[in-house]
């Protein structure tokens, strides 16, 4: 079940990614978009849109991967869905920037548990 989860929510991330990625494709050729290129608006707003689709490919890899305990994968896909949420949030509103810490967390947990309960192929 947890498997199936990490699939469906891996390549829904991918496709939100993609489609968060077109639609600052529609205006990034404007100087003054969300402040100009460097502007803290528009870097959270692109690490958003990368953060889904990586986090996505790393959700699917990980339901095929051979581990003995689901509990990595959950960790991940909470991870996955909370660091593009942190991202757009922080892009919002830049004191919400003190939230990265809970995506880092689950992800680095993810790994850690991961690599405790799995077996190399």
């Amino acid at each position: 079940m947890i498997r199936q989860m990490n699939w469906y929510g891996g390549w829904a991330l991918i496709l939100l990614g993609f489609a968060v990625g077109a639609g600052i494709g529609l205006f990034f050729h404007r100087d003054d978009f969300w402040g100009g290129y460097a502007s803290w608006r528009r870097r959270m707003s692109r690490l958003g849109h990368i953060a889904s689709a990586a986090l996505g490919l790393f959700n699917v890899t990980y339901s095929l991967a051979p581990t003995k305990s689901d509990a990595g994968g959950i960790a991940l896909l909470a991870g996955a869905v909370a660091m593009p949420a942190v991202c757009f949030l922080c892009a919002w509103k830049k004191p919400l920037r003190h939230l990265f810490f809970i995506p880092v967390t689950l992800l680095c947990l993810a790994v850690i548990l991961t690599l405790v309960s799995g077996s190399a192929p």
